[in-house]
């Protein structure tokens, strides 16, 4: 109905396909999957050859596009089986066009790909990561790739400062005193709307063009910062949690994931702002 190209990788989809495309008297163009390695979805690469030759029946069904998926590509250890995944797609492509099909799209490499292994581009490119500026930790160390900027930021704003004095505990489980007589902004922000609770005590962000810690333990609303040294602070200012410098990738890092679970961590009750 919106004319739309599936990806098929088992004969069940291929069949149910084909025959809504016959109802409506189309011809359907499909993708195919090749699993060259990933483990995940994809027609076996051992199996391309038969599987080729039985989709040659659905006579709605177009075999426009092959693909595959990369495992390793952003290791550099790994370039051996990220060459033997090319080399396995390549096979495949071979077998599909034996089989008489004639794909206009060859695609395999994800953002990794795209950048530290070049012959793998074929005819398009499905970058991740990297469309939105996350490259830090899907490159290897050195890597000299092009230089794109995050293009997302989180941010809230102060609801309440307050003053307390030293030797005052703050948060569930009593986790940080202060040690001085401090001010605390409290964020409504917390792990309800997917910002990290394991930045509990050690994650930071950014109000009035400073660094403040995250102090305390994180509730499910509120997060707590220490920003007494940034007195000209009021009620309402912003305070950014990714953004300006301080990168999804550190945050990553601080909780022992990547930046992808970060950003798509964030829950669909903070609004979305498209600039």
């Amino acid at each position: 109905d919106n004319d739309l190209t599936p990806v098929i990788f088992d004969l069940d989809s291929t069949r149910c396909l084909n025959s809504c495309a016959k109802d409506k008297e189309i011809e359907l163009n499909i993708h195919v999957k090749i699993d060259t390695g990933m483990g995940r979805v994809g027609v076996g690469h051992n199996d391309a050859e038969s599987f080729a030759k039985t989709i040659t029946q659905f006579n709605n069904l177009k075999v426009s596009g092959l693909m595959t998926h990369f495992a390793v590509a952003e290791n550099p250890i790994e370039r051996e089986f990220t060459r033997l995944q090319i080399e396995r797609f390549d096979h495949g492509c071979e077998v599909f066009r034996s089989a008489g099909h004639e794909p206009e799209l060859i695609h395999l490499a994800n953002s990794p790909g795209a950048i530290t292994h070049p012959e793998s581009r074929g005819y398009m490119v499905r970058l991740g990561g990297a469309l939105f500026g996350l490259l830090d930790d899907i490159l290897p160390s050195g890597t000299i790739g092009p230089e794109l900027h995050e293009v997302l930021s989180l941010r809230s704003q102060i609801a309440y400062l307050r003053n307390v004095q030293s030797g005052e505990s703050l948060g569930y489980g009593r986790t940080f005193y202060t040690k001085r007589d401090s001010t605390i902004a409290l964020v409504p922000i917390g792990y309800a709307d997917g910002y990290p609770r394991g930045l509990s005590n050690c994650g930071s962000a950014i109000a009035g063009g400073q660094i403040v810690p995250l102090i305390g333990r994180m509730s499910m609303d509120w997060t707590l910062f220490d920003v007494t040294d940034v007195p000209e602070l009021s009620v309402g200012d912003e305070i950014v949690l990714i953004g300006d410098g301080l990168k999804a990738t550190d945050i990553a890092q601080l909780v022992g994931t990547i930046a992808y679970e970060i950003t798509c961590g964030l829950s669909p009750r903070v609004p979305r702002i498209y600039e």
